[in-house]
């Protein structure tokens, strides 16, 4: 490039191809009326446009500056010819009309017929109200939440709940050995107490049943408190025994010799929990 080309301003490029600016529109390049549409506005209509010019400068609907108003109109009405913008017929019907009204307000009446002839605009006005609650139902019924746009159903396959394996059963011996461990446990907290504490088995069992979960196995030996000492321990065991024989826990076992838990309720197909080494 010389140096006494001069570089194009932003102004004056009009778009960039292939990476060069295009200073010049294309003489023989023809773009069919169609292919590109400018909207500066959303108007469903001329009602919908005339109610625009109004609410953007917070006017009264009931009293219509007629001619400021025909004067905002017909200016969109020329942008949208500048724009090669094919108008609809009934845009063009309105701005007849807003004419014709305000023509009519600016005529002079003789004073006898002023009160026997209605405002010109009752009628623009009563169409701008029918509209405009036509146009806030609408919204309402819009912003109702709708399949495929704001709520979206899903589906989903239940999984297999079919058992790999069967628990195995626990023995009153395996359930001895675990109860045992708890007892020397027990022993450790042993102190001498002044009264006795009076300990209830039913009550024992509620607090029991309180501690268990249907969705979820408790280890075997979180269900006693040593802190209690041997009979604590004995009538929480004892509670136990009567939940059982009542069905209202299930006891599982992992496998042989693994630590034994339990759950509120019995039956169910949930999978027995998994060796640990709380026992």
């Amino acid at each position: 490039m010389n140096d006494s080309e001069a570089l194009p301003t932003a102004e004056e490029v009009l778009a960039h191809v292939r990476g060069e600016p295009v200073t010049e529109l294309p003489r023989d390049l023809y773009i069919p009326p169609d292919a590109l549409e400018v909207f500066l506005e959303a108007f469903e209509g001329p009602l919908d446009l005339l109610l625009y010019l109004i609410r953007r400068q917070n006017l009264d609907v009931l009293d219509i500056p007629i001619a400021e108003i025909t004067r905002q109109y017909m200016r969109y009405i020329e942008l949208m010819r500048d724009m090669r913008l094919e108008l609809a017929a009934e845009y063009l019907v309105m701005a007849a009309m807003l004419a014709e009204i305000k023509s009519r307000m600016l005529l002079p009446r003789p004073p006898a017929a002023e009160d026997e002839e209605a405002d010109p605009r009752a009628e623009l006005v009563r169409r701008l109200q029918e509209y405009e609650r036509y146009k806030q139902a609408a919204e309402g019924i819009d912003a109702l939440p709708r399949v495929a746009r704001d709520i979206f159903p899903a589906h989903a396959r239940a999984p297999d709940r079919r058992r790999t394996r069967a628990d195995p059963e626990v023995s009153l011996r395996e359930l001895l050995s675990a109860f045992a461990g708890v007892l020397e446990r027990a022993r450790l907290y042993t102190h001498h107490q002044v009264r006795e504490e009076a300990l209830s088995v039913r009550q024992r069992m509620s607090d029991t049943l309180a501690l268990l979960s249907r969705e979820r196995f408790t280890p075997f030996t979180q269900l006693f408190t040593p802190e209690e000492g041997r009979d604590g321990v004995v009538v929480s065991f004892l509670a136990i025994l009567e939940l059982l024989k009542a069905g209202l826990v299930e006891i599982v076992q992992a496998e042989p010799y693994a630590p034994i838990h339990l759950r509120a309720g019995g039956g169910g197909t949930a999978d027995a929990p998994e060796d640990d080494d709380d026992e």
